[in-house]
């Protein structure tokens, strides 16, 4: 299926591919489909639908988030002749794909892979690879959902009626062939003084049957500021290589920069009071304890 008749980025006129083309090739797409024991569904868009708009006549946002064209209508045919699919996405922007999170049994985001995309895609599916990557942002549900980020104020996100405000995938969001558990953070101390460090100790277990990575992230929120504070902020991150059954325990150290703010005189300080302190694989699965600022 093609999604336009030129992959030039710099081209000003962006023209989708006629629906009796694209029908064509879906058809071609099913019947082969049929044939397959797996299907490895590559869906997206290309650097024309993913660009800096410059001009009035060189556009590059887009008014949805959804997959352009009748690409959704090809995963539903795929789908429905009962093989397993893998869901490949080649994107330059997060896209809102509820359909697709809602029955693709695998789906990996791939963004632009470059000339090697063919290899590592074969070595993640074909299982040669274990996948270890991390959202660096927050995919939305939809449009609507927009602006979509993990570091947000409290009263932000209020959402609308009859939608949810939870993201599709938060940021820092990853899955793996094996499975990990990470450990609430232990303090050194549950207590400091403004002007003092403290070390920060979190468990990692890889629980599952294959050797592969994790990224143990660490959030911090000011509980209560005399200015308005982010609900969690990542201070720090660390991947870890583990075996089936190995446990690991990371060491993080916070610092005083690590809890300040700009205050109302615009002046940089740690403020007296607690912080949650918070461990986990993403942004929204966390364990947490509470630091004590004297």
């Amino acid at each position: 299926m093609k999604l336009t008749k030129s992959r030039a980025w710099a081209a000003d006129a962006v023209e989708l591919v006629d629906d009796a083309t694209n029908d064509k090739l879906r058809a071609e797409a099913i019947e082969t489909a049929k044939n397959a024991d797996v299907v490895l569904l590559v869906l997206g868009d290309n650097e024309q639908l993913s660009r800096e708009a410059w001009a009035d006549n060189h556009l590059g946002d887009r008014n949805s988030l959804e997959l352009i064209g009748p690409q959704n209508q090809l995963a539903r045919e795929i789908f429905a002749l009962g093989k397993p699919v893998v869901v490949l996405l080649l994107n330059g922007r997060p896209l809102s794909v509820k359909y697709l999170s809602e029955n693709a049994p695998a789906l990996i985001e791939g963004w632009y892979l470059g000339q090697e995309t063919g290899n590592a895609v074969a070595d993640v599916v074909f299982g040669r690879a274990n996948p270890g990557g991390k959202l660096p942002v927050t995919i939305a549900r939809d449009v609507g959902q927009l602006p979509m980020f993990y570091n947000h104020k409290p009263s932000a996100h209020r959402g609308y009626l009859f939608a949810e405000t939870s993201p599709l995938y938060p940021f820092g969001y990853g899955l793996s062939y094996t499975t990990f558990d990470i450990a609430a953070p232990v303090l050194a101390t549950p207590t400091i003084g403004r002007y003092n460090n403290v070390k920060v100790s979190v468990d990692v277990t890889n629980t599952g049957t294959r050797a592969g990575d994790e990224v143990v992230q660490l959030y911090v929120r000011d509980d209560l500021a005399s200015v308005t504070r982010p609900v969690k902020e990542l201070k720090r991150f660390e991947r870890v290589s583990l075996k089936p059954g190995e446990k690991k325990t990371v060491t993080f150290e916070l610092t005083p920069r690590d809890l300040s703010l700009w205050n109302l005189d615009m002046k940089r300080v740690v403020e007296p009071g607690t912080f949650t302190i918070s461990s986990g694989p993403d942004s929204v699965k966390l364990k947490s304890t509470t630091l004590t600022v004297k």
